[in-house]
């Protein structure tokens, strides 16, 4: 016989409805770990009918290891701003941050299949969609490794970056790391600097940059210098070295790291918003 007790020791053990724990129970003939296996799969199902539902909303948040050399970003989508906020999701998400922290994984991939207590990543997120009732995805994990890592997230764990710097971080350095975490916050470059544009996103620059030319009616043979002249403005305004400074416009952002410390630099950066 399923008793009261019972449904809600599953439901305390499992965060599942109390109707669903019942069912659980009784088609396991009491058995837990039997029943704790079939909510597992009515949320896999759960998230199979939910595959076509768009999960964008979520928690981005970002963390650097005790020895400030690697950080790392998640995000964690669902569907409504309402279970985002819940702070059952935000620790879920803190959760799967710690867990790639402590163990370097070198893909999604590779997070979705550690062990996050006796089941997988992906198995905890599948149970989450089931308790939920939402569409949940791990759609987003990001890796920064330097001789100083800073992290910065955007207050509403919507937006959260990495900037890498090339010096051992004091607390002067560390601050001017965390200025340009905000930069790339709030700017979002492209790219580091002009040599580390793709080349896709170069070649459509240019050939924006040529239709417009072409559009205010200029010849044809002064097409490609202009165009060139365009590219140049994009590189100041779209890499992060080359871009002005957020809190001193009299200053690219290299400049004002030459200025912190002769010879400071950025040599790594990730930005992950939501959306």
């Amino acid at each position: 016989m399923i008793t009261a007790a019972d449904v809600n020791k599953l439901r305390q053990m499992t965060g599942a409805g109390m109707m669903d724990c019942k069912k659980a129970l009784t088609e396991s003939n009491g058995d837990f770990e039997a029943a704790v296996d079939n909510l597992r799969k009515k949320g896999q199902k759960v998230a199979s009918n939910r595959a076509d539902r768009d999960a964008k909303e979520g928690v981005v948040l970002a963390k650097v290891t005790a020895d400030g050399k690697r950080g790392s970003i998640v995000c964690l989508n669902c569907e409504t701003d309402f279970v985002a906020q819940n702070a059952d999701f935000v620790k879920l998400t803190t959760s799967i941050l710690d867990l790639a922290i402590e163990n370097n994984p070198t893909s999604i991939e590779a997070l979705l299949g550690l062990k996050l207590g006796n089941i997988t990543v992906a198995e905890v997120i599948t149970e989450n969609v089931g308790k939920i009732g939402e569409k949940l995805e791990l759609s987003k994990f990001e890796t920064v490794n330097a001789e100083a890592v800073v992290a910065y997230i955007h207050p509403g764990n919507r937006l959260a970056t990495l900037v890498g710097i090339n010096k051992p971080a004091t607390d002067t350095l560390h601050s001017a790391a965390r200025d340009v975490a905000m930069q790339v916050a709030a700017m979002a470059p492209v790219a580091l600097d002009k040599d580390s544009v793709d080349t896709e996103t170069l070649n459509r620059e240019l050939e924006i940059a040529k239709e417009q030319i072409r559009a205010e009616g200029k010849a044809e043979e002064m097409v490609e210098k202009i165009a060139l002249g365009k590219l140049n403005k994009f590189f100041k305004e779209s890499t992060l070295l080359s871009q002005d400074f957020i809190k001193d416009s009299k200053l690219t952002v290299a400049q004002y790291l030459d200025k912190t410390e002769k010879g400071l630099t950025v040599t790594a950066f990730r930005r992950v918003a939501l959306g």
